[in-house]
C-alpha cells in the first residue's frame, strides 16, 4: 500500500537536554540543572490541590474561564484578550498556524528558544535570523532584516539562552520602528526575575497595543512544568481567532486548578526569586575564579562562558556528569563552548560548586 508523501521537514528539530546520564551507578542521585525548572519546586497552595481527589471523568473548562480570571486579576488585564494552552509552546505553534503561510518571513534573534523557528518553518514561512551584540538582541540588526514579506518578530526577554535583555526603552524603540502590521511577539516566560529598573515586561509596556502579543509560562517560576500550562496576550482579533483553530480541552483540569493557586501564592513567588537572586550572584562569583564568566543575572539560569577558561566546556560537561550533575550543552542553539546551568536548591548548588571545586584543584 503506498501512503500519501508527506511533506520534507527541511530544519533541526527540537532536542531537549539530557535527563539521563549512562553508566552512571545506581546509586548516584542525578541532578539535573540543565532545563531552567524551579529550583523550589512548587507551592504548598499547589500541593494542596494535588494531594485532592481530583476527578478525571469529566472534560475540563474548555475555555479556562476561572484561570484567566485569575490571571487578569493577578496581572490587571482583561480577560477576554487571554488565551491558555498547553505551555506557551502551544501557543506559538497557533500564531505560526493563524499568521503564516508559505513564503512569509518572520525574523528571530540568532540566538533564541528552538521552537519560534520551528513553528515558522512548519508554517512554511522563511525564518530570517537577526545577529546579537555580545549576545544581547539587536534592534538595529532586527529591522535591518525586515523586508515586505515579514510577519512575525519573535523574541524573548530575558533571552533564552543568553539570559540578555532588552531595556524598556530598546523594546519601546523596536515596536516604533517596526512596520504596524507586523506583529512582534514578547516572550516573558522568564520576567519574574529580573530586578533590573529599567527592565519592564512585554505586558506592562503593551497591555493595549493591537500589534504586540505577549507570551507567559507556568513551567519556570510557578513550578508547574510537568503540567504543560502557559497564557498568551493580545488583542481580542486575535484571541477570538486563537480560539477559532485552538484544540478543544486543551488544558486539562489540573493544570487549571494548578495553575490558579500558584498565581495566588506570592509568598512563594517572592521566595523563589530571593533564593535565585542570592545564588545566581553566589555561583557566578564563585565560577570567575577559575575564568568561567556569564551574563548579568537576569532569569533563572546562567550562560557559562569557557574561552577563558583552562578547560572547555565538553570536558566540564563530561566530568560533572560523571558526578551525576547536567548542564545544558549549548551547540543545539549554535553556540561553541559554552553551557547553560539553571539554578537550583541550595544543596544542588552547594554540589555543584563543589565539584567545579575539585575539577581544577589539580589543573
Amino acid at each position: 500500500m503506498n501512503l500519501t508523501k508527506f511533506k520534507k521537514l527541511k530544519f533541526q528539530s527540537y532536542k531537549p537536554g539530557k535527563y539521563e546520564i549512562p553508566n552512571l551507578k545506581e546509586t548516584r542521585k542525578i541532578i539535573k540543572l540543565s532545563a531552567n525548572e524551579s529550583a523550589l519546586g512548587t507551592s504548598l497552595r499547589v500541593k494542596k490541590i494535588l494531594k485532592n481527589n481530583i476527578s478525571t471523568s469529566k472534560y475540563p473548562d474548555y475555555t479556562s474561564k476561572l484561570l484567566r480570571k485569575q490571571i487578569s486579576i493577578k496581572f490587571k488585564c482583561d480577560s477576554n484578550k487571554v488565551i491558555c494552552g498547553s505551555g506557551s509552546d502551544e501557543i506559538i505553534q497557533m500564531l505560526c498556524q493563524l499568521f503564516l503561510s508559505k513564503g512569509d518571513q518572520v525574523i528571530v534573534p540568532e540566538f533564541s528558544f528552538l521552537m519560534y523557528r520551528i513553528y515558522a518553518s512548519i508554517s512554511g514561512a522563511n525564518v530570517i535570523y537577526s545577529k546579537e551584540k555580545n549576545y544581547k538582541i539587536s534592534v538595529d540588526n532586527i529591522i535591518s532584516k525586515v523586508n515586505k514579506k515579514t510577519k512575525i518578530v519573535f523574541l524573548a526577554n530575558p533571552n533564552n539562552p543568553t539570559g540578555t535583555y532588552l531595556y524598556r526603552n530598546e523594546l519601546i524603540n523596536l515596536r516604533k520602528r517596526l512596520r504596524k502590521d507586523i506583529l512582534l511577539v514578547i516572550d516573558d516566560a522568564y520576567y519574574e526575575y529580573m530586578k533590573d529598573k529599567n527592565y519592564a515586561s512585554g505586558l506592562k509596556i503593551f497591555k493595549n497595543f493591537k500589534n504586540v502579543f505577549i507570551l507567559r509560562t507556568f513551567s519556570k517560576i510557578y513550578g508547574l512544568a510537568a503540567l504543560r500550562i502557559g497564557w498568551g496576550y493580545g488583542d481580542k482579533n486575535i484571541i477570538n481567532a486563537l480560539n477559532f483553530i485552538k484544540p478543544p480541552f486543551n488544558v486539562n483540569e489540573i493544570a487549571q486548578l494548578c495553575a490558579i493557586e500558584a498565581l495566588k501564592d506570592n509568598k512563594f513567588i517572592n521566595k523563589s526569586v530571593k533564593h535565585n537572586l542570592y545564588w545566581s550572584k553566589k555561583i557566578k562569583k564563585n565560577l570567575e575564579k577559575f575564568d568561567i564568566y556569564s551574563n548579568k543575572t537576569s532569569a533563572n539560569f546562567l550562560l557559562l562562558n569557557f574561552n577563558r577558561c583552562k578547560l572547555s566546556a565538553v570536558k566540564i560537561e563530561k566530568k560533572l556528569e560523571k558526578k551525576g550533575i547536567i548542564l545544558r550543552e549549548m551547540n543545539t542553539y549554535g553556540i561553541d563552548n559554552h553551557l547553560r546551568l539553571t539554578i537550583g536548591n541550595s544543596a544542588e548548588n552547594k554540589l555543584f560548586l563543589k565539584q567545579i571545586k575539585k575539577i581544577f584543584k589539580n589543573v
